[in-house]
């Protein structure tokens, strides 16, 4: 099953990955109905090898894959769906042990880099890095001097301003294109990802609360606050926030709390999960903030681990004395801290919060970053290196 938001590419990488499957929309109600009607020995004779698109509008469809597994071991399905509520639960119980769960992100730096699907995508060094994380790659004294430096700043530009959604890397797409296609995005979403989540008759306070939360990316969650700036319930507040995570719209990103001794700000954080988006829900272009670059950046360290088959959970630090650190990748070995800023030059201040980390942590600090737009590579103090965000990720 391959689930994530819409546009991701769900449907051109299962037809590209599985041509002689059966594509079948359950997007048409026409269609749908009648697909909800066969019974299983009609799914194997009709389609033994399918694949079935947004199928999240047809959840039924699931019992019927079901009986066709419990039946016969020759036919295979390939699910697609944009909405984890409906969807996931519903596979996780029928399909326990029948499934495997594919998630698709926006395109990560590196593949933004390529222009086929016959490209290699390189590793990021960051990814090099989480998938060997005994030993830093070698690094440029400056981000000028990789060999790829101008197809990773060109991909690097296009993501600070438009996102990551594939559609968008269309050569033949002029910029006012791309800002059309993202602001009919967010209203195809509202109109179709929220209303299948939710069956809401009202938008209006989802859309205060979607605006809210791209004006206050990268800050802690206060619920309460929230809920008395969009006019609703705290719970209605906490429901749409989950909606807005199923759907691929945000990232939530959990205070780190396991030291029970230590005086920590238990609040997540919430980013909005591409630059793009978050653009086209406050109708601006360009002049991208500080919190709106922690949020792309945080957003792509995300997106490149998920591509790893690795164990790897993600928190922000705050204690209540004010110190605070704004990503912390935790692997079973260890943690890398992050400290994000939007400044063309990294300093020994901006390091102040990654020092002597381990005192608060369970686990040994593998290693601190500060990602900056610096394309200097500094070295701010033991197990401490600044570099330019891109030239990290890209």
């Amino acid at each position: 099953m391959f689930t994530g938001a819409r546009q991701t590419g769900k449907t051109t990488l299962a037809r590209q990955l599985f041509p002689h499957y059966e594509y079948l929309s359950i997007e048409d109600p026409v269609l749908r109905s009648s697909y909800t009607r066969l019974t299983s020995s009609q799914w194997k004779e009709l389609y033994p090898f399918a694949i079935l698109d947004e199928v999240q509008k047809a959840p039924l469809l699931v019992e019927s894959i079901k009986a066709v597994y419990d039946q016969w071991e020759e036919p295979h399905y390939i699910l697609l769906g944009s909405s984890q509520l409906l969807l996931l639960e519903k596979v996780k119980e029928s399909l326990a042990g029948r499934c495997t769960i594919i998630e698709l992100f926006p395109l990560t730096l590196p593949e933004l880099e390529t222009t086929s699907w016959d490209d290699t995508v390189p590793n990021s060094i960051y990814q090099t890095y989480l998938s060997n994380p005994t030993e830093l790659p070698p690094l440029l004294p400056n981000f000028l001097m990789d060999k790829r430096h101008a197809s990773i700043d060109r991909a690097w530009n296009h993501y600070v301003r438009f996102g990551a959604y594939p559609a968008l890397t269309d050569t033949g797409l002029s910029d006012e294109d791309r800002f059309s296609w993202l602001s009919g995005y967010v209203k195809t979403y509202l109109e179709r990802d929220v209303r299948d989540l939710a069956a809401m008759r009202d938008l209006e306070p989802f859309i205060k609360l979607q605006q809210y939360l791209a004006l206050q990316t990268a800050t802690q969650l206060n619920v309460a606050s929230i809920a008395t700036q969009v006019g609703v319930s705290a719970k209605t507040v906490q429901r749409y926030l989950r909606y807005l995570e199923l759907s691929y719209q945000t990232l939530v990103l959990p205070s780190w709390s396991k030291n029970a001794n230590k005086r920590l700000v238990k609040s997540p954080k919430v980013h909005m999960l591409d630059p793009g988006v978050l653009q086209a829900v406050l109708q601006k272009r360009g002049g991208t903030t500080g919190a709106e670059f922690e949020s792309l950046v945080i957003a792509e360290l995300y997106k490149q681990a998920r591509c790893l088959p690795l164990d790897v959970r993600f928190h922000y630090l705050r204690t209540l004395d004010g110190r605070e650190v704004d990503c912390l990748v935790e692997l079973p070995e260890g943690y890398f801290a992050f400290e994000i800023k939007m400044a063309q030059r990294s300093t020994p201040s901006d390091a102040r919060h990654l020092r002597d980390l381990e005192a608060l942590l369970d686990k040994p600090v593998l290693h601190n970053f500060i990602l900056s737009q610096d394309p200097e590579t500094r070295i701010l103090g033991p197990g401490i290196t600044a570099l330019h965000a891109a030239y990290f990720l890209g």
